[in-house]
């Protein structure tokens, strides 16, 4: 997996944007420049992740939170709330004392998707400011081990065969994971259910348990099932193969142009100091070049950023003029 700073010819579309803003380099205020001057963090900071425990988003906040943890000198506990697509968390934080103690690990769903999609009781431009993106992803397109199919070309063959009849899940309803699954199914032009879950780590067990015929999730997720015989991973959702998968075809490789990915990072409420901001976006950009988790983040086919709150405010606007485009491809009622 390449590094955020080297040459992004070969990154997803919103990675590879990201980096063109000079990811990487994160050129922080001068507070962020030395350590904490002691008045904060002086007690434990809560980062709210808006799914269940186990997916994507969980795993990378807790990554993270450890990181700062050791490096702050305080407790950064991981609090899940899950629900609405990630719209639970997201009204947490943004409606949260901004004093640097309740903090958002999420993703594009709660920033941009669920937003354009349903009527939320926050305004994430107005509530929630970005702070810095940890990591970004892939997806996979993994299928029941049992169907009698090896190839994507055959999968979309034998869902053509069987309209209405094949099951998918997804994290929620309106994120990151239905709507790059809505797209693909739009592109091929298939009848499938929808099974929606709370978030990635139920949706890819029901996959695993063989309750679903299809899971177009995160890379993380999949691939820790990649060697079992419990899944078939059929495609990977942006525009190169993955190093770690090789043999293992795009999407964009049969429908030209498929080119999806997400993002990770942490939020915090309005009015948050910018000495907060900018310890954060430092400790998190640090978090995102150590080796270890470096090693960490790369065996699941995620890439390491750590970008200054502009570079990850410039990220959303792109995202979200990408997002809107494949709402509108997918077919999905957008709230103007």
């Amino acid at each position: 997996m390449q590094s955020a700073n080297r040459s992004t010819a070969k990154l997803p579309v919103l990675t590879r944007r990201a980096a063109c803003l000079g990811m990487g380099a994160a050129l922080l205020s001068p507070l962020a420049a030395s350590a904490s001057d002691g008045t904060w963090p002086t007690r434990a900071v809560t980062v709210v992740v808006p799914y269940a425990p186990g997916g994507n988003t969980d795993m990378m906040a807790r990554l993270a939170s450890q990181y700062m943890s050791e490096k702050l000198g305080q407790p950064f506990v991981v609090e899940n709330r899950a629900g609405g697509g990630g719209s639970v968390g997201a009204v947490a934080v943004a409606k949260a004392q901004p004093d640097g103690y309740t903090l958002l690990f999420g993703a594009s769903t709660q920033i941009i998707n669920i937003p354009m999609l349903q009527k939320v009781s926050y305004d994430p431009e107005k509530e929630l400011m970005p702070i810095s993106i940890f990591g970004a992803g892939p997806y996979l397109l993994g299928i029941k081990a049992s169907l009698p199919v090896n190839t994507l070309a055959e999968f979309i063959a034998y869902v053509k065969a069987n309209p209405g009849k094949l099951n998918y899940s997804t994290a929620g309803v309106g994120g990151n994971v239905h709507l790059n699954t809505a797209l693909f199914i739009s592109r091929a032009g298939l009848d499938m259910v929808a099974v929606p879950y709370k978030s990635g780590a139920p949706a890819m067990a029901a996959l695993v348990a063989g309750e679903v015929e299809m899971y177009f999730g995160n890379a993380s997720e999949l691939m820790q099932q990649a060697d079992s015989k419990l899944i078939k991973i059929l495609a990977v959702s942006t525009l190169q193969r993955l190093p770690q998968l090789p043999n293992v075809p795009t999407v964009a490789e049969s429908y030209p142009g498929f080119d999806t990915s997400s993002w990770n990072g942490f939020f915090a409420p309005t009015g948050t100091s910018q000495q907060i901001v900018d310890i954060v976006a430092r400790e998190t950009t640090a978090a995102a070049k150590e080796p270890a988790i470096v090693e960490r983040l790369n065996n699941l086919a995620i890439l390491p950023f750590g970008t200054t709150p502009g570079e990850f405010r410039n990220v959303i606007a792109s995202s979200r003029v990408a997002n809107r485009q494949a709402m509108k491809a997918a077919g999905l009622p957008i709230i103007e």
